[in-house]
């Protein structure tokens, strides 16, 4: 009887140490499952989502195209299109730029294709997976582009944006066709943010303290300014000041007598890039002694590309035409 329970006792522990030993090769499966698909996540992670391509998206001429891996070689023919595409990290794909580009400061070390009149020759020889072009180029450039159509290259025509939505609307497409859509929703976002924060700093400027500015886009004997629907008028609303042009429609030559008449309490140059003594252009002219900008010394010279490329730059320009417009609210800072 004693032998008959001993042997009863050895095949229950022989039972639970097989069970112990199944339950422990279920476990250890489960540990290595978990851990192949951990790899094939993190391999996922490093080698990018491409679920978006093949990616067929409209462009501003109502092109469709259609991109069936995410470009890895950029040419961009427009130096607002290169800068967007460095803002969203995607710089390193860019083969290939215009004789325009000058930011940022890695666009020096890229092949250039040419200016305004690009050579299709040297885009095709760059074979890239997608060409950013401007709606601005097409009426001047449809044979060229047409000689890209017949060579099978890829290209996605940017909306030239009038504004600043118009803008982040830009780098949403750009973000969508390089596959980089969450930079793009971020870098909106953060401009968004610092626009936001810009337009309440300049909100405190009292009714009877608005300043008249006059933007000077290039200097005399032909002076043009910038009047409604312009990146610089919008910039002057953001921060709370008023155009002395503000009458006037787009890009318009004014001559130095109806300038004198407007009489504004600012002028901006944008044309220091190329003019060694911008502020001694406008005060050596004839009758500008009175002109209240004058006469209180409150002439500046800003940044051309950052006023007027639509782009993440643009909030660097408007920070900079605000602080010249009212110094004030940048000292108590």
């Amino acid at each position: 009887m004693k032998k008959l329970l001993h042997v009863l006792l050895l095949a229950l522990l022989a039972g639970f140490l097989i069970g112990c030993s199944d339950s422990n090769d279920n476990a250890d499966d489960d540990a290595s499952n978990d851990e192949t698909a951990n790899e094939e996540s993190a391999s996922e992670e490093e080698n990018g989502d491409d679920s978006a391509y093949p990616l067929t998206i409209t462009d501003a001429t109502d092109n469709e195209v259609t991109l069936e891996e995410e470009p890895e070689r950029i040419v961009s023919l427009m130096p607002s299109n290169t800068e967007i595409t460095f803002a969203l990290d995607q710089g390193d794909k860019v083969v290939g730029v215009t004789d325009n580009d000058t930011y940022p400061e890695e666009v020096s070390d890229i092949d250039s294709v040419g200016g305004m009149e690009f050579n299709v020759e040297a885009i095709i020889g760059l074979d890239p997976d997608v060409v950013l072009a401007h709606e601005s180029l097409v009426a001047s450039a449809q044979e060229a582009f047409e000689q890209l159509a017949d060579a099978d290259v890829d290209v996605f025509t940017v909306a030239d944006a009038t504004n600043v939505d118009t803008t982040y609307e830009t780098i949403e497409d750009i973000g969508q066709v390089v596959g980089a859509e969450d930079e793009a929703e971020q870098l909106v976002s953060d401009m968004q943010a610092d626009f936001a924060e810009l337009e309440e700093m300049t909100s405190e400027v009292a009714e009877e303290d608005r300043q008249s500015v006059f933007f000077e886009i290039s200097p005399s004997p032909e002076i043009f300014t910038a009047g409604q629907n312009t990146f610089l008028d919008e910039l002057l609303q953001i921060i709370n000041a008023d155009n002395a042009a503000g009458d006037q429609e787009g890009w318009v030559e004014m001559d130095v007598e109806a300038i004198i008449e407007l009489n504004p309490e600012v002028i901006i140059s944008t044309y220091g890039s190329y003019v060694d003594d911008p502020i001694g252009e406008v005060t050596s002219r004839d009758g500008f002694a009175d002109v209240d900008a004058v006469a209180n010394e409150r002439i500046y010279d800003v940044d051309s590309d950052t006023v007027s490329r639509p782009g993440p730059r643009l909030i660097d320009g408007a920070e900079e035409i605000a602080e010249a417009v009212y110094p004030e609210l940048f000292d108590e800072e």
